[in-house]
């Protein structure tokens, strides 16, 4: 990765998983970045923001990887997983592995972690500056003209790019800009199903209550149980349900009945008090599909992640694909030596199609696991 000599002034809407990693990219080459996130730093105590674990495989490996930050992610703080585990209602196992012949594995990453892990490697280049509580208004994304409102202080405030990239996930206002423009196409769908995140504690001696290398799963028809394992020897867990279903469990009478029926291991793991406390203290939260093209205006505005391309988790490459397109952008970015005229239309050539194919397997993953 060598730097060029035409530095540009880049603005990157979200501080999030993509948005961060760009930021390494284009400042290793030597550009100027500017990240603007609407939410305080999820580095302080108080923020928000999503905690579900993800699953970071190899080709989210590889863009880790090119600004040397695979091994503390994969060594340090994430959590390797073998294969499926299967549990039935009676409580019989059953695994699956994701490759008997080599072995080799995927892992599971707290989100938070992750995004901590790149914004500190961010902000370690001198090119690069991080603004918290800043969110965008409204856009001229051919002059690279944006507006923000500054979230502590309710002002509006005015800033300017060469490059403007929308890695400000699935509900992003760049592509809802974008989507003003004639000849933009995007479609979203809302499915039926939405969950709600549960943490299931360590065992005897702080160890992992379940096998912790494995993904497990308790299937059971129209929702199921998802659980991944954390570092610590906790469990992050995930109840997918139709609404339908989700509506019906409003009290902690109706939620122990299900759990008891339906996830009685489970139910043991998590204890009746943490169960009832850790549902009622979220909504449950949508799951939306984005399929839009293309993803960039001209020279001067690109988007990137879920932005261009939201994704139903059940096929597990949301994060994975988004760390994708900024390795194909680094890569676009050396072959016409960041010559964004160029790169921008390059991207969505290449990139549109692969999108749409990998929210389209997503679905039909959703599709063959609950209808």
């Amino acid at each position: 990765m060598t730097e060029v000599e035409g530095k540009s002034r880049i603005a990157i809407i979200g501080g999030g998983l993509v948005g961060a990693l760009a930021a390494c990219f284009f400042a290793k080459r030597g550009h100027q970045v500017v990240i603007y996130e609407y939410r305080s730093d999820l580095r302080m105590e108080n923020s928000s923001g999503q905690s579900i674990n993800l699953a970071l495989s190899f080709r989210g490996r590889e863009a880790l990887r090119a600004v040397g930050l695979e091994d503390i992610v994969v060594k340090q703080y994430g959590t390797s997983m073998r294969g499926r585990m299967l549990h039935d209602k009676n409580g019989n196992l059953k695994e699956v592995l994701y490759d008997s012949v080599k072995g080799n594995c995927i892992y599971s990453i707290s989100r938070r972690r992750l995004n901590i892990i790149l914004l500190d490697a961010a902000e370690k280049y001198p090119k690069v500056q991080v603004n918290f509580n800043k969110k965008l208004v409204d856009a001229d994304l051919e002059k690279g003209k944006m507006k923000f409102l500054n979230m502590k202080t309710g002002a509006m405030e005015n800033a300017d790019a060469d490059l403007i990239i929308g890695a400000d996930g699935a509900y992003s206002k760049v592509r809802k800009i974008m989507a003003k423009r004639s000849l933009f196409n995007c479609a979203q769908t809302y499915i039926e199903h939405g969950y709600v995140e549960l943490s299931v504690p360590s065992g005897k001696n702080n160890e992992f209550a379940m096998n912790g290398k494995n993904l497990h799963i308790w299937p059971r028809g129209e929702f199921m149980m998802t659980s991944l394992p954390n570092e610590d020897h906790t469990f992050t867990g995930n109840l997918f349900a139709p609404f339908h279903v989700l509506e019906k469990l409003k009290t902690p009478v109706t939620l122990l009945r299900f759990y008891t029926e339906h996830f009685p291991d489970l139910l043991r793991l998590i204890g009746e008090q943490s169960l009832v406390q850790q549902f009622f203290e979220k909504e449950p939260q949508t799951l939306i599909s984005i399929k839009c093209e293309p993803y960039h205006v001209g020279k001067t505005a690109l988007i990137i992640g879920d932005a261009a391309h939201a994704m139903v988790p059940f096929y597990a490459q949301g994060m994975n694909t988004g760390f994708e397109d900024v390795l194909l952008l680094d890569e676009l970015m050396e072959c016409y030596n960041s010559d964004f005229a160029k790169i921008l239309p390059k991207f969505s050539e290449l990139r549109c199609d692969d999108g749409h194919a990998i929210c389209d397997l997503a679905m039909y993953n959703y599709l063959e696991v609950y209808l």
